[in-house]
């Protein structure tokens, strides 16, 4: 049996035009032979009636504090409402769709509410489905606990759902739609001529994802390279053919003949609002300790670490800002933040071992104008911490340095 998971967003299902173009691609896929398994998002974003912030948004409306088992109950309501109404639009082209829970897709998790982990998944009702000709149509980004529970994924939950069930299912490959041909070389909002990477490695997108691509959720991606499926990002409004996500070996011999050398560098990533903190102090293992201990204690996650002598410098997300100053201050160490900072990232596994990388990065922005306030580097990747106000400026130089767009 060669089955195809199909995953969709809540932008691919946000109106009856669209729920029926999507129906028509799972029924396309069908004709073929092969067995689609679909899983859905919620209906739309923020702000549409039956999206998940929509839902979070009216219950804390109406009472401020919720226990996090019922917050879950309400959030997956939204995949719930997704699933029967694409369900019935695959009926009413005559084929035999029907509406899954995550439970009843056999998917077991933990009772770790709004961030559950999977336990296992148990496909043998989805396979009997299949055997009987049915379309399902699972509710993305949630499960259930051994008692029944409902549990949901957390952020970027329908993609998990999505490379599980293909593990699960040991199927061919997992489609992800979305609303661009492709994972591309640069977000093209902020360059206008990135193009869509035809084949890329697990490990690339990971990175990408990782660094601010918004494409594929990075845990989805650890899912399908533990399992050994293709990912294909897809868009949903047009018939390009998508990119590959596979082993890298994999992808140049099976699916492409004719890839030239590869490029020093794949794509570039951006973050936007990141702060930098710098908190002065000789080095002494007791304020060491304290440090990373507050941050531990109080769940701060820090990035583009670099440590000194004298001082430590880290980034933070925006949302931690308040958290962290208050923290420095009850404990009386020195310090200082920038605010409105970017970490862009350019990512490509053939930079290993290639000398020169960092300085033509820096030269590049340098030469012009743009301030580099920090780096890290790893084997596959280089981060420049940067003004936010100089993010689009930075893509394009470096996107034109690299020569991406050829």
């Amino acid at each position: 049996m060669d089955i195809i998971v199909q995953k969709f967003g809540g932008t691919s299902v946000a109106t009856k035009e669209l729920r029926e173009k999507v129906a028509r691609k799972i029924i396309a896929t069908k004709k073929t032979g092969k067995h689609p398994v679909v899983v859905v998002s919620a209906i739309g974003r923020s702000g549409a009636p039956y999206a998940t912030d929509t839902l979070i948004n009216f219950a804390n409306d109406a009472y401020k504090e919720y226990d996090s088992r019922e917050l879950d109950m309400i959030m997956a309501c939204g995949e719930i409402i997704s699933a029967v109404i694409l369900s019935n639009a695959i009926k009413a082209m005559g084929y035999k769709g029907i509406a899954l829970t995550g439970y009843q897709a056999g998917i077991m998790t933990d009772d770790r509410y709004g961030d559950a982990e999977v336990i296992k998944v148990d496909p043998k009702n989805i396979i009997d489905l299949l055997r009987q000709d049915y379309i399902p149509v699972v509710t993305g980004f949630q499960g259930a606990t051994e008692k029944g529970d409902i549990t949901t994924l957390g952020r970027g939950g329908s993609d998990t759902s999505a490379t599980i069930l293909g593990e699960a299912l040991k199927a061919s490959m997992v489609e992800i739609y979305t609303d661009v041909d492709g994972v591309m070389t640069a977000d093209p909002r902020l360059v206008a001529e990135a193009k869509v990477i035809d084949y890329i490695g697990y490990d690339e997108i990971y990175q990408m994802a990782e660094d601010g691509a918004k494409v594929v959720h990075p845990r989805a991606v650890a899912i399908a390279k533990r399992g050994n499926i293709p990912l294909k990002i897809k868009n949903t409004l047009s018939d390009a053919p998508g990119t590959i996500i596979h082993h890298e070996t994999t992808y140049s011999n099976k699916y492409s003949k004719n890839i030239s050398k590869k490029k020093i560098l794949t794509a570039i990533a951006h973050k936007n609002n990141i702060h930098q903190v710098s908190v002065y102090f000789e080095d002494s293992v007791a304020l060491n300790e304290l440090l990373m201990n507050e941050l531990t204690n109080k769940e701060i996650s820090i990035d583009l670490i670099n440590f000194f002598i004298d001082k430590k410098v880290f980034t933070i997300e925006s949302k931690d800002v308040e958290k962290m100053e208050k923290m420095l201050e009850e404990n009386g160490f020195k310090y200082n933040i920038i605010k409105n900072c970017s970490k862009i990232t350019v990512i490509g596994n053939a930079m290993k071992g290639i000398p020169g990388v960092m300085a033509k990065i820096v030269k590049s922005l340098s030469r012009e104008g743009v301030k580099i306030l920090q780096t890290s580097d790893s084997h596959n990747t280089i981060s420049c911490l940067i003004n936010n106000k100089d993010t689009q400026k930075a893509a394009n130089i470096l996107h034109k340095e690299f020569n991406l767009s050829k």
